[in-house]
């Protein structure tokens, strides 16, 4: 089974892989990411040199602190000698002290580790974001933001937590081990086989560990991408009646979702128990062979210091070492999995095979209405294309459109679709890549500046006001207008508040102290003086109220000429004659009856608009 809302994806669970199956690329994957940390690490020997001189000092610290205490018992305490126990007290006191120094050259070094490492994978997600790109056709990566921001922080952080944790667990030990063996070597026999017994049980557990987190991770994504398509598929689930095959996908995204933390939370018992093994079953057992032991000569204070080393080194660097790895590790291994895949051929880059042939005039792209015969259309666009840079995505690919004389048409789309791109073009301010650009039956590059002045006028969003008088701003596009006519202008679109809170049509006029829907208005009022054919309104009302925008688009639409306005509310794109939909792959003309029948997005739209409404 495939749905066109699962973008095509098998949905169909017998073809899924188990959840809990040995993934095949797993033991490739693994060689690949350690040969990547190996390299890494070998071009910076000397970070790790002083790192490890500052360790050596942290595992004799945890020697001394061990045999410090053993000797206070057995040499003074357990003798009857305050003074010895006190002063080897006093001993393991100052090796404690001596610990701030040590931490502090260990977090000096580990910057020359972490830093690189992001820059490092930076880099890589920068080049991989633009070659993905060009090798993809001007596809954009929508990760590529998420890998530059939070991943590389996660694989920083991660990463620093694991050589903190790895390096402490093995000075930690050596040191406890060393004073273990100088103590009694009996201890050796008794802590040695369930230490090695509970790492070993741990270290089995991290290949199977980390595919549960990769799991989660994608189960995870599956969940928040199938809640996006239900999201934004929303109408049409209901208005086709799909509810029970849209919520039975949603369940089995859901349950995989909730599989895969189960999964997730048997390993951390595993690793709880590998915890358990090596730090806390040594304790238990020093206690059942005390009496042997004893037997063997080994003093009070020798035990006493064994569970020294083992309750206050041992067992907290092992737990931070199991925790870390198992949590902080897997994570770092799954996103380094990511952020070091292949890179896309670099060639392609620069691949200079010709560009396929346009699409033919059925390409759904295209937008065509012809004029009537004998007519000369006032705008035509023949296959026009535009994109921003070389490789880059076109905003209008392949557009065809004929707009007639006298005809009022409305442009929509989503925010950054094209719309502006395309009243600049059709104004002759952005030549396309390939294809066509008429006006009045001309190509617009034809027409002298002065003459094409005249045969258009475009209005942006952010209306252009001068100082100087409203008169003056009124008569921009045209200065020879009579009296007769702005008065009319000011009436068509009521701007005789304005006019009398300025003193007039020769009060001065600061731009600073005139509102945005004001400005607008100017603006507006400005154009329908223009004695321009075809006007172009780039969202040139968005700072009107419904009222005064009508109002507006009458007075435009009452002028003689062509009118081309980018809608942004349902009731503007009713007013029009022809209503153009821009989704960036599918170009869509028709009346509003007829492209809620042929245009999703269209309905979409509607809908979002009388949601805003209601």
């Amino acid at each position: 089974m495939t749905s066109v809302a699962d973008g095509g994806r098998t949905t169909d669970p017998k073809q899924r892989p188990p959840l809990e199956g040995p993934a095949p690329t797993t033991v490739r994957t693994s060689r690949r990411v350690l040969a990547s940390g190996r390299t890494f690490l070998g071009r910076r020997k000397g970070v790790l040199a002083r790192l490890a001189a500052w360790s050596a000092a942290e595992s004799a610290q945890t020697f001394l602190g061990g045999y410090c205490v053993a000797r206070s018992l057995d040499d003074g305490f357990l003798r009857g000698s305050t003074p010895a126990g006190l002063l080897w007290l006093a001993g393991a006191a100052v090796v404690i002290a001596f610990g701030a120094p040590v931490v502090r050259g260990v977090f000096s070094q580990l910057p020359h580790l972490t830093e690189p490492l992001r820059d490092h994978l930076v880099r890589r997600s920068v080049v991989r974001a633009l070659r993905a790109a060009t090798v993809g056709r001007g596809i954009a990566d929508t990760t590529a933001v998420s890998r530059l921001t939070s991943q590389t922080e996660i694989a920083r952080d991660s990463f620093a937590g694991l050589v903190l944790a790895a390096r402490s667990f093995v000075f930690v030990a050596v040191g406890a081990l060393v004073g273990l063996m100088s103590l009694a070597p009996q201890f050796l026999l008794i802590v040695c086989p369930p230490l090695v017994l509970g790492i070993a049980l741990f270290s089995s557990s991290l290949r199977p560990m980390a595919r549960a987190q990769h799991r989660y991770l994608d189960a995870d994504e599956a969940v928040g991408r199938r809640a996006e398509v239900t999201r934004t598929a929303l109408r049409d689930i209901v208005a086709c009646g799909s509810h029970e095959p849209t919520t039975a996908r949603n369940r089995r995204a859901i349950e995989e979702a909730a599989a895969a933390q189960r999964a997730l939370a048997r390993w951390a018992a595993v690793r709880t128990l590998s915890v358990a093994t090596a730090g806390q079953l040594p304790v238990f057992l020093l206690l059942a062979a005390t009496p042997w032991l004893l037997g063997q000569g080994v003093t009070a204070g020798a035990l006493v210091g064994a569970l020294t080393y083992i309750f206050q080194a041992l067992l907290p660097a092992l737990h931070t070492l199991m925790t870390v790895l198992g949590a902080a590790g897997a994570r770092l291994f799954v996103i380094l999995d990511r952020l070091t895949g292949p890179v896309p051929d670099s060639t392609a880059v620069f691949d200079l095979q010709p560009a396929p042939d346009p699409p033919s005039a059925t390409t759904p792209g295209v937008c065509v209405h012809p004029p009537a015969a004998g007519a000369t259309a006032a705008l035509e666009l023949r296959r026009v294309r535009v994109a921003y840079g070389p490789g880059g995505r076109a905003v209008l690919d392949d557009l065809d459109l004929t707009v007639e004389d006298g005809e009022h048409i409305a442009v929509v789309g989503p925010s950054g679709i094209g719309k502006s791109t395309l009243l600049q073009v059709a104004a002759g301010l952005l030549t396309p890549d390939r294809g066509e650009v008429r006006l009045s039956g001309r190509p617009v590059g034809r027409h002298p500046s002065s003459e094409l002045a005249a045969l258009r006028t475009l209005i942006p969003q952010e209306a252009y006001i001068f100082s100087g008088t409203l008169m003056d701003n009124l008569r921009y596009l045209r200065p020879d207008a009579r009296r007769s006519d702005v008065d009319g202008s000011v009436r068509a679109l009521s701007l005789e508040p304005l006019v009398e809170r300025v003193g007039g049509l020769d009060g001065p006029v600061r731009p600073d102290a005139l509102s945005l829907g004001e400005r607008q208005l100017i603006a507006l009022a400005r154009a329908c003086l223009s004695p321009a054919p075809l006007m172009l309104l780039d969202e040139a009302t968005c700072h009107l109220d419904p009222v005064a925008e009508a109002r507006a688009e009458h007075a435009l639409r009452a002028r003689s000429g062509t009118l081309v306005v980018v809608a942004h509310r349902l009731s503007s794109a009713l007013r029009a004659d022809r209503i153009l939909v821009l989704d960036g792959t599918h170009a869509r003309c028709g009346t509003h009856e007829e492209l809620l029948v042929r245009s999703p997005l269209y309905r979409d739209l509607v809908g979002h608009w009388n949601d805003i409404q209601r």
